[in-house]
Parts: C-alpha cells; sequence; structure tokens
C-alpha cells in the first residue's frame, strides 16, 4: 500500500479549517493543521525533505499573510508546491509566490480539490513508461496479415 500524501493546511478560522480538512481527507490524503503562519513555517523547517506533498495557505492570515508565508516556504523548500486561497478577491493574485492561486468564485469544493490533485501530481512527476524504442519497424509493432498489409493500414 503506497503512504499517503501529506498536505499542510494553514488557516485560523476553524469552520473553513475544518470543512477543507474533511474534503481533502475524504479524497485519502493525510492532513496537517496549523493556525498560525508561524507553525506552519516551523512545520516546513522541520520536516525531512518532501515530507510535504503541497502546502494550502489561507491569503489572510494573524501576524503574517498568506503571500508572505509562502515566500519563507519557497526559501525554505523550493519544490515545495503551494496553493493559496482566499475567501474574496485580493491583491495578490498577481504576485503571488505560490503555485496556484484561487479566490472568490473560483474556489468552490470541486475546484479545490482538482487543484489539489494537479499539484500533488506536478509534484510527484510524470508516470513511469517504458521507453520508446526507435529500432522497430511498423511490422514489428503491426503484425501483418494475410495479404502483406500491416493491420495498421487495413483500418
Amino acid at each position: 500500500m503506497r503512504p499517503k500524501k501529506v498536505i499542510l493546511l494553514v488557516d485560523h478560522n476553524p469552520d473553513s479549517f475544518s470543512l477543507r480538512k474533511f474534503l481533502i481527507e475524504t479524497r485519502g490524503y493525510r492532513v496537517l493543521g496549523s493556525e498560525s503562519a508561524y507553525d506552519a513555517l516551523d512545520i516546513v523547517k522541520a520536516s525531512e525533505p518532501f515530507a510535504i506533498d503541497l502546502a494550502i495557505v489561507e491569503c489572510l492570515l494573524p501576524r503574517m499573510d498568506g503571500n508572505e508565508l509562502a515566500r519563507r516556504m519557497k526559501e525554505t523548500k523550493p519544490l515545495l508546491p503551494i496553493m493559496l486561497i482566499a475567501e474574496e478577491w485580493c491583491s495578490f493574485g498577481a504576485h503571488t509566490f505560490a503555485d496556484c492561486f484561487l479566490a472568490g468564485d473560483s474556489l468552490t469544493p470541486m475546484e479545490m480539490l482538482e487543484r489539489v490533485r494537479i499539484l500533488v501530481c506536478r509534484k510527484r512527476g510524470p508516470r513511469k513508461t517504458s521507453p520508446i524504442r526507435y529500432d522497430l519497424k511498423p511490422c514489428d509493432v503491426f503484425p501483418v496479415n494475410n495479404h502483406g498489409t500491416t493491420i495498421q493500414d487495413a483500418v
């Protein structure tokens, strides 16, 4: 069994934190939670490399905004994907240090979960496939039928 992907969720609002945590856990992810930016930064600094697969950060946090937290997380772990979320549109959209920014109408639960899936897959990298073999001829891949043409030609 594969280990669960770990997502760090940073949100100071207990209601939205519990809702997002529930949504993410029902998709099979493990959630680490933090209510403050400084605690989240300590978690990231103390974690092993690649131990956290994604950080979801609320835009408006007390004492340090989400964009500044994203910048500091990227300084510590440059390959950590970060999603910045906001209940309402704010000015961070164009100047964010995060890999993804969701705000306002685009912050539906399904959109958030889809972005989580994409960012976790992007961190993992592409699936392993067999290498392409350039030494094969068409008849090696597509068998020849009784008429001397390949099955691909017949289609």
